[in-house]
């Protein structure tokens, strides 16, 4: 199955190095696009639970879907995953 979602705080590169690296760990995760224009991740997954791991991964690492509450600190967990992603290529 496939899927794509919109989510907050994505800003560049560093951002879509982050997301890309820690997603593709994930089992059941594949081919993992980043929109940095339009803030959306699409993914391909195996089942409803992993696409929910996804979706709670990313909000963990300061990228909540654009229905989540985006509190300070999300916004500096991405400062910081964008910084991360920027320094690991």
């Amino acid at each position: 199955m496939k899927t794509s979602v919109e989510i907050q705080n994505l800003k560049c590169g560093g951002c879509c190095n982050t997301i890309t690296n820690k997603l593709n760990t994930f089992e059941g995760v594949a081919n993992v696009l980043k929109e940095v224009q339009n803030s959306t991740v699409s993914y391909e997954y195996t089942t409803d639970a992993v696409s929910e791991k996804v979706k709670k991964a990313l909000a963990k690492f300061g990228y909540p879907l654009v229905d989540e509450n985006n509190s300070i600190l999300n916004k500096s967990k991405s400062y910081i995953s964008c910084a991360m992603g920027k320094i690991v290529k």
